[in-house]
């Protein structure tokens, strides 16, 4: 069996701290749907989960509630902050001078209620109304190799911790898409097609980032041959796709069925075993990789939703994952100080998916003071992918929240990809905001958004730096 921590989270344990935001992001037009159906706010019970909205003042006010260990929600209106918490939470937030008002509940998914089987584990594997279960995303991935052996390949890179520690768990898994080649899909940096890499899910709660790259494989392996844009694309470049970075995570999050237990970390439990109260197990992966490890935005507690890990890239998934990279891309950026440049004709662009702060972000997420040698080309590609969805563009900390140890900053600093944070969000204030949105909204909402996003992105992979000086990009 998986260890007591897993086996409480998928009883529905409670959730709290942290994921942040700062009073500079984008306005949505409310709070959190949040998983299940939202309640009137009053007669709230210790089963139940409640969003918090907060007015700031300071620019430092998102940072004195991370180091409180409250779980902010990646959304602002105005200056006011989401806080997600419990009937409790509330006067520990006017505890530290905030005045918070309750402005939505549900309930937490019932302990010792699982999520109710669909017998063939399949590409048909849903929760929620749809999303897809660990299972499903990855029969996915069999399915299109198997239906499109000219186009696609799967690879499995490694292996999530519970699996490496013998308690259940998952293989990683990556799919490379292209029109094959001699030689294509290789794990080899010295490849004939420059890369476009897109990953999603390594923060399991965040769902709407795993449908999204399912529809960006459906869209490339179906429209070769029809779509004369994605025909050029498919013949010239490879696109590498890890759908589920965390795969322990987001089966916990399934657990829940239509009330999505919120796990944002992966299931390493080595520290902070015994969290049931206060917070949720695990490594926040997005917070340990092995660039300015330990800096701003990360909590050195384990039950903190941003607990960093006890060392830098102390986590199979994270390891994983850079070496994946590694075998992908030559490391191009030969310089070690926080402003020395990748080379103008560096290849390649990877963009981790996110959600729901309806932003794009760039290097460095560490620090928004610091820029690196790339960022007039970084900010311009990010501008350009902001039009396109009608997002916010900017480095993390001029627009969001610093945050140390994340995908994007490793990708960059280690190998001078052009890498990018897309917050998958609603900007328009169509109903689609939070964690778990009506599955609707994938469809109807997110895909047509992001679609010309990622095509445009994965246009630019043969010299982003360069295309930075192009002409301004129109969406599809």
């Amino acid at each position: 069996m998986p260890r007591k921590r897993l086996a409480a989270m998928a009883a529905g344990a409670t959730v709290l701290a942290v994921a942040a935001v700062l009073p500079a992001a984008s306005a949505l037009a409310g709070p959190s749907a949040g998983p299940g159906t939202p309640q009137t706010v009053g007669h709230a019970s210790q089963n139940t989960s409640v969003v918090y909205r907060v007015p700031t003042r300071h620019r430092q006010d998102a940072q004195t509630l991370i180091r409180a260990g409250y779980d902010l929600l990646e959304r602002r209106q105005g200056d006011d902050l989401f806080v997600l918490g419990d009937p409790a939470t509330g006067a520990g937030l006017r505890r530290l001078g905030f005045a918070p008002t309750a402005v939505e509940t549900w309930q937490k998914p019932t302990p010792g209620k699982a999520r109710a089987a669909h017998g063939t584990a399949g590409v048909d594997d849903t929760y929620d109304g749809g999303y897809h279960t660990v299972d499903a995303q990855y029969a996915h991935l069999d399915q299109v190799a198997s239906q499109h052996p000219d186009m696609a390949t799967v690879v499995s890179y490694g292996q999530s911790w519970l699996k490496q520690t013998g308690a259940g768990g998952r293989d990683l898994k990556a799919v490379c898409i292209t029109k094959m080649q001699p030689g294509d899909c290789r794990l080899n940096p010295d490849s004939a097609k420059p890369r476009f890499f897109l990953m999603s899910q390594i923060h399991a709660r965040e769902l709407t980032t795993g449908e999204v790259s399912w529809r960006w494989i459906d869209e490339l392996t179906n429209g070769y041959g029809k779509d004369p844009d994605i025909t050029r694309l498919m013949d010239s470049t490879e696109m590498w796709v890890v759908p589920i970075a965390n795969p322990d995570g987001v089966d916990i999050v399934a657990q829940g069925g239509d009330n999505p237990i919120l796990q944002r970390k992966n299931a390493d439990d080595s520290n902070g075993s015994s969290c049931d109260l206060d917070g949720q197990p695990g490594v926040d992966l997005n917070r340990n990789a092995g660039t300015h490890w330990g800096g701003l935005g990360t909590s050195e507690q384990p039950c903190s939703e941003i607990y960093l890990g006890p060392a830098a890239d102390s986590e199979v998934e994270n390891t994983a994952l850079e070496n994946l990279f590694r075998q992908l891309y030559p490391a191009v950026r030969t310089g070690t100080g926080d402003s020395d440049p990748a080379p103008a004709d560096a290849r390649g662009m990877m963009i981790s998916l996110h959600s729901d702060a309806s932003m794009v972000l760039f290097p460095w997420e560490s620090d928004h003071t610091v820029h690196t040698g790339n960022d007039a080309a970084l900010r311009a590609l990010a501008g350009r992918l902001g039009s396109i969805t009608g997002y916010q563009s900017g480095q993390a900390g001029e627009i969001l929240y610093d945050a140390s140890g994340g995908t994007d900053d490793w990708t960059y600093d280690k190998l001078g990809l052009a890498s990018f944070t897309i917050e998958i969000g609603d900007s328009d204030g169509r109903g689609c905001d939070g964690f778990t949105p009506s599955y609707s909204c994938q469809d109807g909402y997110f895909w047509p958004k992001l679609k010309p996003a990622l095509m445009y992105a994965a246009q630019q992979a043969a010299a982003p730096y360069r295309a930075a000086s192009d002409t301004p990009a129109r969406p599809h």
